[in-house]
């Protein structure tokens, strides 16, 4: 009785720039008995893996941070760079400028603060970021607490089921 061993092996690797590649290897083989199927299934395994893991080394083409934004007309997105635009709502880049110049704060400190909490540069922050941003610079400088919409001070937040 002749027994049909199928196997592959794939493996995707993430690349810079939101981009992945994938590489995989599938043989088909024909067994006399079902004695070795063990043996048999452990060495196409070694050997597939090998195979995949040489080939997977060659990315090719690697696209930059900005691919498929470069050149389109479509709707800007916020990036910072020399001209000065941000990721954040105007309002927020507004509110950190100023508390920034009302407590003389020193901007390359405030740069730092940005840095360790979240790795990015201010102009960098997104608007969820900036808002913990802002609610650090008000603590620092003893601001006026942050209101919600509705004019009311925030609601604590809960951690784990209903309290």
């Amino acid at each position: 009785m002749a027994v049909k061993l199928i196997a592959s092996y794939s493996k995707r690797l993430g690349l810079p720039g939101f981009s992945s590649h994938q590489f995989s290897v599938s043989v088909e083989t024909e067994l006399t008995g079902v004695t070795d199927i063990a043996g048999e299934s452990s060495r196409l395994y070694e050997a597939l893996q090998s195979s995949v893991d040489q080939e997977i080394q060659q990315t090719g083409f690697v696209p930059t941070e900005a691919y498929g934004i470069e050149g389109k007309p479509s709707t800007p997105v916020a990036r910072p760079n020399g001209r000065g635009e941000w990721k954040c709502s105007p309002k927020q880049k507004e509110l950190i400028r100023q508390l920034i110049q009302d407590h003389s704060l020193d901007k390359g400190q405030i740069e730092n603060l940005a840095q360790e909490r979240f790795n990015l540069s201010l102009p960098e922050l997104n608007k969820l970021q900036a808002s913990g941003l802002i609610d650090e610079l008000f603590r620092m400088t003893g601001g006026a607490p942050r209101q919600s919409r509705n004019g009311f001070p925030p609601k604590p937040q809960r951690v784990g089921g209903r309290q």
